[in-house]
């Protein structure tokens, strides 16, 4: 009964919780520590000594830095690591060439795919072994503004055509009577086999790019060997004898001899004569027609530099002579 012997309501005992035994003898030692410690002390200082390390030599003698001098390379290996970087950038540049080519490629059977145009001139027969060479459409291609003179051009090289046939014939007609003319018929067979289709070639099928594409380097090529062709055909209304056309000359030279010979000469002589008289007034109109289209020597320029460029055998040529010249210069060396 002794617990409930204590008052509740009593004043609580006054406890110092700094008088706990385990409390004044860590405080107690800590002092007695503090006090015994003299840093000054002769026990103190050797104590000091023990405890300190000493820092450790480096072993042997010590070498000054020796800067390293750089080694030249050599001039073969110069020209090797050159050669193999033009080796290099020509692998670099086919790759590309050839991807270009093949994305070319694909744009063109993609576009024949959509629109196809096979080709429709010369009109051959579909059981002939030879297929027509070239796309023309005058509708299709050539704007509105030009699609008379084009065709005008068209009938001149038919024209020229027939022409070329008929002084093959006079000139036959001429050999029959004169067995020294063998000179001119072999020419004029010559003349009709070699400039029949170059006529085509090399001033019909510029003006027709021209007028299709605005180009003005087809324009240039068209005006040089179009004014090369009036003058040939000046020469072949001339006729003279052992060149093989039957011009003037020709035909006034047999008038008196054979007369109907003579006869057929001086229509050929007329055919060369018209020929070259449209051919003039042709080149009139064209010249007229390029200048209101904008053309002028330096785009002709910049399309012919851009067309050598973008050429796949140029390319080829370019790179294999710039190869050569490397491999030769480094062997030099």
């Amino acid at each position: 009964m002794s617990g409930f012997d204590t008052n509740p309501f009593a004043d609580p005992v006054d406890i110092n919780p700094f008088q706990d035994p385990s409390v004044t003898q860590l405080t107690n030692a800590s002092q007695s520590g503090l006090d015994e410690f003299n840093p000054f002390s002769e026990s103190s200082q050797l104590t000091n000594a023990a405890r300190t390390t000493q820092a450790t030599q480096p072993s042997g003698h010590s070498q000054p830095a020796v800067l390293q001098t750089s080694v030249e390379p050599t001039p073969q290996a110069v020209a090797a690591a050159a050669q193999a970087g033009l080796l290099q950038q020509q692998a670099e540049l086919e790759r590309k060439a050839a991807e270009l080519e093949k994305k070319e490629r694909e744009l063109q059977s993609n576009a024949a795919s959509i629109n196809p145009r096979q080709n429709n001139w010369p009109p051959l027969p579909k059981k002939c072994p030879i297929k027509p060479c070239f796309y023309q459409d005058f509708s299709a291609d050539i704007p509105a503004d030009y699609q008379r003179i084009c065709k005008m051009l068209y009938y001149l090289w038919m024209l020229h055509s027939i022409t070329l046939l008929l002084n093959l014939l006079a000139c036959l007609a001429w050999f029959t009577v004169r067995m020294e003319r063998g000179v001119d018929f072999g020419l004029s067979i010559l003349w009709f086999i070699l400039f029949t289709p170059c006529a085509f070639l090399c001033w019909y099928r510029p003006i027709y790019k021209a007028f299709r594409s605005d180009s003005s380097f087809s324009f240039f090529v068209f005006f040089f060997i179009f004014f090369c062709q009036i003058a040939i055909y000046i020469i072949q209304a001339v006729g003279i004898p052992g060149w093989g056309d039957s011009g003037w000359i020709a035909a006034l030279s047999e008038l008196h001899g054979n007369p109907a010979v003579a006869v057929i000469m001086m229509v050929v002589a007329g055919f060369f004569t018209l020929c070259a008289v449209l051919s003039l007034i042709l080149l009139k109109q064209v010249h007229s027609l390029y200048r209101r289209t904008g053309a002028s020597f330096q785009r002709a320029q910049e399309e012919f530099s851009q067309g050598i460029l973008t050429n796949r055998g140029f390319q080829n040529a370019a790179a294999g002579a710039a190869s050569s010249a490397a491999q030769s210069a480094f062997r030099g060396n």
